[in-house]
């Protein structure tokens, strides 16, 4: 079973990318080894997290899925929050959207640590 340390710290591998025109729009790619139930994405300014972008899908391990705003949406910063099939969670603050494309998750099992690399 994947143990989380409290005050997790993501480690952002920051790749320069163009621009996508203030579309928030990314690819969200679990490589945790892991199946993810639930995805929350949400203004980093809100309290909030709204409801699961994914619905009553999931996202098996080795997948990915392509998330979608509205076209009204003026935020970059996101927060995003995944909770995986055993009930634990990742949270991961602050993502630029506005200049991210893709987001792809992380597990190692030995050190217990998830991170996240943006494209």
């Amino acid at each position: 079973m994947k143990t989380f340390a409290a005050g997790l710290t993501a480690l952002f591998v920051l790749a320069a990318a163009p621009a996508m025109a203030g579309d928030q729009d990314f690819t969200l790619t679990n490589a945790t080894g892991y199946t993810i139930e639930q995805v929350y994405v949400a203004p980093s300014r809100s309290d909030d997290w709204e409801e699961d972008v994914m619905g009553a899908d999931v996202l098996s391990d080795g997948e990915e899925v392509d998330i979608v705003f509205d076209a009204a949406e003026g935020a970059c910063s996101f927060d995003l929050k995944v909770i995986y099939d055993d009930g634990e969670e990742a949270v991961w603050s602050r993502l630029d959207l506005c200049t991210i494309s893709s987001v792809a998750i992380y597990y190692n099992r030995a050190t217990g640590r998830t991170w996240a690399e943006t494209e």
